[in-house]
């Protein structure tokens, strides 16, 4: 029986491949593209997406959500993926249209009428906190959601503290947090060391020759560029993709736990910061005058610490090969 997955995506390079690895993955079937705004504006990103299906001849539906985070300016991050998200390739125009109905109510809709969807997102929160805030049923109807962002008590990538996605709508980041979703917190580290793909792995991609393989080198040219001038990486890192491979085959994530992750959204220093509680000190105090007498924060994500690098490159391969 095919899995149900509902994608919610700020489409620039990385996604579109993460996009390619769902719609083409044996068992999984695709419900929903939701976009929002993030790496690119909003327009774009629906672009980008529509143009990822046709190209795998596909005729999945595609909902522009969210323009904008909840309180915040949109900042995007376009100097890292191109002007258009997808490399400056100057890919043509999409032949299809997104559907008319908001994105936010089609994740609603679309996990009520499919209870137990896996629901992957691959930008910032804001279409999910919106979605959960308006229908707070359809939480138990949403059997994991698969987070690409945060990073786990380590170097950020669009400040020393904290993940771009995060970091762009950490409002909607801890609204979802706190929303009793299952959410599976896939950090921005995991796509970095030799979970790049090297300069081998480009070559083995492009002696493919296939219409994917090349799409997912050339669309991430630009990303190429920018991960070795902000982190001195030599390689291309996909972290959406990272995420959709432990979407689609859990037992990619080899070391995961549960804790209790705070989403902090207050202080501009740290904003958007993923602050995990790994040793259970996070918790209300149950009485004042006893230090120590606290009701422990439960934990509200399973976090995810490492992945077997060698089986996530073998997924991409598969679905870049045919």
């Amino acid at each position: 029986m095919a899995r149900t997955f509902i994608i919610d995506t700020d489409t620039a390079s990385d996604d579109a491949v993460a996009l390619i690895m769902a719609l083409r993955w044996p068992d999984v079937e695709v419900k929903a593209i939701v976009t929002v705004a993030g790496n690119v504006g909003l327009e774009q990103a629906t672009r980008n997406a529509l143009y990822t299906v046709e190209l795998c001849g596909s005729d999945i539906p595609v909902y522009k959500g969210a323009s904008k985070p909840l309180t915040r300016r949109h900042e995007d991050a376009q100097w890292f993926h191109g002007q258009d998200g997808l490399g400056d390739q100057g890919y043509p125009a999409p032949k299809k249209q997104a559907k008319s109905q908001n994105g936010v109510e089609a994740i609603i809709e679309t996990a009520k009428a499919n209870p137990g969807s896996v629901l992957v997102t691959l930008g910032p929160l804001t279409n999910v906190a919106l979605a959960v805030s308006r229908a707070p049923e359809i939480v138990p109807l949403i059997s994991r959601c698969v987070v690409m962002g945060g990073a786990a008590n380590c170097v950020g990538n669009v400040t020393p503290a904290a993940e771009y996605n995060i970091w762009v709508d950490p409002e909607a980041a801890h609204i979802v947090f706190s929303s009793g979703l299952a959410v599976e917190m896939v950090g921005w580290e995991l796509c970095r060391g030799d979970a790049n793909l090297r300069q081998h792995d480009i070559e083995a991609i492009r002696a493919m020759n296939t219409t994917f393989g090349h799409f997912a080198i050339d669309c991430n040219s630009v990303a190429m560029q920018a991960n070795y001038k902000q982190s001195a990486e030599i390689g291309i890192a996909l972290p959406d993709p990272v995420t959709m491979a432990v979407a689609l085959d859990p037992t990619v994530a080899t070391h995961a736990s549960k804790h209790y992750v705070a989403i902090e959204h207050k202080s501009e220093l740290t904003r958007g910061m993923t602050v995990v509680d790994q040793l259970g000190v996070t918790g209300e105090a149950v009485n004042d005058a006893t230090w120590g007498d606290l009701r422990k924060s439960e934990p509200n994500a399973t976090v995810v610490w490492a992945i077997d690098i060698a089986r996530w490159k073998q997924m991409l391969f598969q679905v870049l090969s045919g």
